[in-house]
């Protein structure tokens, strides 16, 4: 377009060369017709301007991260108190693909923290959980769509609880004694729950989404064999007399040493249901809930496994926020080991964080 009005431009200067050069001498006129045709040539030649659309982007990628500390000291403080410091850390990551009909959406988040206080001489850790999720989905109307789901829970470290060390009347616990009397409760892919199922993703809003798996393969892996029988685990098939190989524990009565009885793994097949609320009640308070109900059509399939997290952002400035994290677990096949039930029971698992530190977002937008 812009070639043609460009020639339009010289076709009207030739004219209007000619016509002013009407009535005079021939060599006026073949100046004027020389000049047109120099202009003319020298457009010619001019390269055309090529506009490149531009590229489409296909990702949307979100990385949070949070970083909390906590520092109270106390001297000659009437009331009393320990000198401790902790730690926390979230990071909450999303990268999101989309084009024409079909998405990918994939999030991680990591919740790790320790605490130090001086009246335990040793490093607690407080937090510590990895969730991953994958989701492939092709959209068959504006809110249903056919979908792929893959999850997974664990933790990056070893999780104890801290009892308290039996000493001599007048003795401080050493840092041996504090480490030996610590009881594990959970360890690195001890558990682990991997899912993967097939259903449908209804969005009937931007800030809900439900997925529904009625095709749903779970495994549970407990690597280490003093877990085992806590997170439920059945005996492999030559331990399988109960009478013959009884389960028996340490000389302190912390772990059942038997755990080589019980197999690494499990499996379960059943339906899985998603549900995850997310919205903003302004640009600096947002709010997240995810509630993941599994049933086993292979064996009990009305006493569900429930997981819910709730999570609470609210930002006061550009580096800094208030966060609330709970965590809740119910599975019927796991047993709390407590003091007033050594052999563990079936319980609701709740833990709760409440921490205020410096938060920042990178991001890129479409």
């Amino acid at each position: 377009m812009k070639r043609i009005v460009s020639y339009s431009l010289v076709v009207l200067a030739v004219l209007s060369l000619q016509g002013q050069a009407f009535g005079q001498d021939d060599k006026t006129r073949k100046d004027a017709q020389t000049a047109a045709a120099e202009a003319a040539k020298m457009l010619a030649e001019t390269p055309e301007t090529v506009v490149t659309p531009p590229k489409p982007v296909y990702w949307t990628n979100t990385l949070l991260t949070n970083l909390n500390f906590i520092q109270n000291s106390f001297t000659s403080w009437a009331a009393g108190g320990f000198n401790n410091y902790s730690l926390s850390t979230l990071i909450k990551g999303e990268a999101k693909w989309a084009k024409d009909k079909m998405y990918w959406n994939n999030g991680i988040q990591v919740n790790y923290g320790f605490i130090y206080s001086h009246d335990k001489p040793i490093i607690q850790n407080n937090a510590d959980r990895m969730w991953v999720e994958s989701t492939w989905g092709y959209k068959a109307t504006n809110t249903l769509s056919y979908t792929a789901k893959f999850t997974y829970l664990s933790q990056l470290t070893s999780g104890w609880t801290y009892a308290t060390p039996s000493v001599a009347e007048g003795e401080e616990p050493t840092v041996k004694q504090w480490r030996d009397a610590r009881i594990l409760r959970s360890d690195f892919l001890s558990p682990a729950d991997i899912t993967l199922g097939v259903g449908v993703d209804w969005i009937p809003s931007k800030w809900l989404t439900v997925n529904l798996s009625p095709l749903t393969g779970s495994i549970k892996v407990v690597h280490s064999e003093r877990l085992r029988k806590n997170y439920g685990m059945s005996r492999k098939e030559k331990y399988e007399d109960i009478a013959q190989y009884p389960d028996q524990k340490d000389v302190d009565g912390k772990y059942f040493i038997t755990g080589k009885y019980y197999k690494p793994a499990r499996f379960s097949l059943g339906a899985q249901m998603t549900a995850d609320v997310k919205f903003k009640i302004n640009t600096n308070f947002d709010v997240s809930s995810k509630l993941i109900l599994f049933s086993n059509y292979l064996h009990n399939p009305l006493n569900l496994r429930v997981n819910w997290d709730n999570t609470i952002l609210w930002k006061l400035n550009k580096f800094f926020s208030l966060n609330v994290i709970t965590n809740l677990i119910y599975d019927d096949t796991v047993l709390i080991v407590e003091d007033d039930f050594p052999n563990g029971h079936r319980a609701v698992q709740l833990k709760e964080y409440l921490n205020f530190g410096f938060t920042y977002t990178f991001s890129n937008k479409k």
